[in-house]
């Protein structure tokens, strides 16, 4: 076998194995309805692979009801809406945590951090649903 065939060879299964890879990609470009159908249809493959017919049921009624009631507008205002309800729940763990630190209890100041520390985390999670 000489130099360039190893080459090519090796080239060839680089790009064979790339091909999950580029799929990946492509499913990532998706967005508003079109990725939550996918995201649903993936979750129901998976169901199907695994036979679990309670999880099938439910999730072939979250596709028809998506095939039937969801526009890109309509999925928009709803994460907007959830962002806002989230960023609310921010400013009022903010609050509690502010009034805690005035209580000076240590034990109560860390709950309500780690109250702010979770309700931070469902915000990034928000925004990141809202640009999908």
């Amino acid at each position: 076998m000489t130099f360039t065939t190893l080459t090519k060879n090796t080239a060839m299964a680089l790009a064979l194995m790339a091909l999950p890879t580029a799929s990946v990609f492509a499913q990532s470009t998706l967005t508003g309805c079109a990725a939550k159908k996918d995201e649903i249809q993936q979750q129901l493959d998976y169901a199907k692979k695994y036979n679990n017919s309670g999880q099938i049921a439910g999730l072939e009624k979250a596709l028809k009801e998506v095939n039937a009631n969801c526009t890109d507008a309509s999925l928009r205002a709803e994460r907007e809406a959830d962002v806002r309800e989230k960023e609310q729940k921010v400013t009022e763990r903010e609050q509690e945590l502010t009034e805690a630190k005035a209580t000076g209890r240590s034990d109560k100041i860390q709950k309500k951090q780690e109250k702010l520390d979770d309700a931070k985390e469902e915000l990034a999670d928000a925004k990141a649903e809202l640009n999908k």
